[in-house]
């Protein structure tokens, strides 16, 4: 509850995740979805900002780009974004491993 009191609808929020990595978290309307997405851009390891003027991560390093799941929408870059899963407990938001298909790609997940 108190998220959604500072977080607007599409924020993405970069917290620190699994094992200290730089994760997002996505603001929904009255939530948060219940999946972080790595920050790392998959091809040379530059940490991607998000653009809400085109809704999409860019990656300032060498153009690649990724739509708001994590997709890959422009290269270099050759994979999606990773993946985590998000769990509220006690007004905490929890990160955990995403060990299961890539929702996104129908594949094994490349990051575990």
């Amino acid at each position: 509850a108190t998220w959604m009191k500072t977080h607007l609808e599409n924020d993405r929020e970069l917290v620190q995740g699994l094992k200290g990595e730089p994760f997002y978290l996505i603001t929904k309307v009255d939530t948060i979805k219940d999946f972080a997405l790595g920050a790392v851009c998959t091809h040379l390891g530059c940490v991607v900002p998000w653009n809400r003027a085109v809704n999409k991560f860019c990656c300032p390093c060498h153009g690649s780009q990724y739509d708001e799941n994590g997709t890959v929408v422009r290269g270099p870059a050759p994979l999606p974004l990773s993946l985590a899963h998000v769990a509220t407990t006690d007004g905490k938001m929890l990160l955990s491993p995403w060990p299961e298909t890539d929702f996104r790609t129908g594949l094994k997940p490349w990051w575990s």
